[in-house]
């Protein structure tokens, strides 16, 4: 059966909610429809901002949860005509350690009240599995790379408040079996910088990478940094944005261009890093989510990475869009009772079949 499916995303970026239509069978993309951006406020974005590190038995959630369901509702608004709605919802803590999770946001709720199927809590299946409940973009990435008909094995980069890669494998047909797929969290990527940028000047993000092109790399800082057992670490491993928090506090005493630049350099290397935990090298590398707009990490990669480095929209992927519509994608899994993760993209015990089906 085809499904027309709205995934809806709202990263750690706390810039907004994306929706985006993914029209498939849950295994196959059909093929991609209409985009909605609905930003946060300022004040909206304080207030969401202000509750990152909290767990559901946290007080005063109640005005964040109204800031999330209203905007993902709006959102819905837009998309009358939809069979699925895919609901993430928005990630205020994960602590694979801990084996928790924690996305804001009541599926049940938001059927209520849009009147439409949702398909949420995306995660805790595979954590009660021995996951980490992350990444979940790599089951899409698979499908992405039989509907552009890419033949050969590939890396899927996605510089949001973290990173994270998705290696597929070019001798594989589905995304669960053996092999297929490798994925995990390289690093910081856009939340140190653009909180760094903010702290300094008031600004959301570096654009277009500017500052940092401006600015000198402290490598004592990088070196130092990389040591970090994280990155040593084999996949698959996660993180939370908030994970490097000190990272403010080493570039505290350089000035805002090298501070940006050090920060940039920062993600660049864990990239790199990512490298050596690779079982299958990539012939190419597609870069998605916000840092694929930031020209020094561009740059930075094209350098350091033996392979072309190209962002989505070169290949006909909308980077902007990317994980709303994978959101969308994993809906559909859903509701055909197929894997979302497998033991090589989140460390569960065998590929798990997760989500939960909220019916207006």
């Amino acid at each position: 059966m085809i499904y027309k499916c709205l995934g809806l995303m709202s990263g750690t970026s706390l810039d907004g909610v994306d929706g985006a239509i993914c029209v498939t069978s849950g295994r196959d993309i059909i093929r991609f429809g209409k985009t909605f951006f609905r930003p946060y406020s300022p004040k909206e974005q304080l207030i969401l901002k202000s509750k990152l590190n909290s767990w559901p038995e946290s007080a005063d959630l109640e005005e964040a949860l109204n800031i999330v369901q209203n905007a993902h509702l709006d959102v819905i608004k837009q998309f009358p005509d939809v069979d699925l709605v895919g609901f993430h919802g928005q990630t205020l803590n994960h602590n694979p350690i801990l084996k928790r999770t924690f996305q804001l946001g009541n599926g049940e709720e938001l059927a209520k009240l849009s009147g439409k199927k949702i398909i949420w809590d995306f995660r805790t299946s595979d954590i009660d599995n021995g996951g980490e409940g992350a990444p979940l973009s790599p089951f899409f990435h698979f499908a992405c790379t039989k509907f552009l008909d890419i033949q050969e094995t590939v890396a899927f980069v996605n510089l949001g408040g973290v990173g994270n890669i998705t290696v597929v494998n070019k001798d594989s047909q589905t995304p669960e079996e053996e092999n297929s797929l490798i994925a995990f969290d390289t690093g910081p990527a856009n939340a140190p910088i653009n909180d760094f940028v903010f702290s300094r000047l008031g600004f959301l993000y570096d654009k277009n990478g500017d500052l940092a092109h401006r600015g000198n790399v402290d490598k004592r800082i990088v070196d130092n940094f990389l040591k970090l057992d994280f990155f040593n670490r084999k996949p698959p491993k996660s993180l939370d944005r908030n994970d490097f928090y000190f990272l403010s506090e080493l570039v505290s005493n350089l000035s805002d261009e090298d501070g940006a630049a050090t920060l940039t350099a920062i993600c660049i290397e864990t990239i790199c890093m990512s490298l050596k935990h690779l079982p299958y090298k990539p012939s190419r590398w597609f870069i998605c989510g916000g840092g694929r707009n930031n020209r020094t990490i561009i740059k930075g990669l094209q350098k350091r990475l033996n392979a072309p480095v190209l962002t989505v929209e070169e290949v006909g992927l909308d980077g902007d869009m990317l994980e709303a519509q994978a959101f969308g994608y994993l809906a559909a899994r859903v509701v055909n009772n197929l894997p979302l993760s497998s033991p090589t993209t989140t460390g569960c015990k065998r590929p798990t079949v997760g989500g939960r089906i909220s019916k207006p």
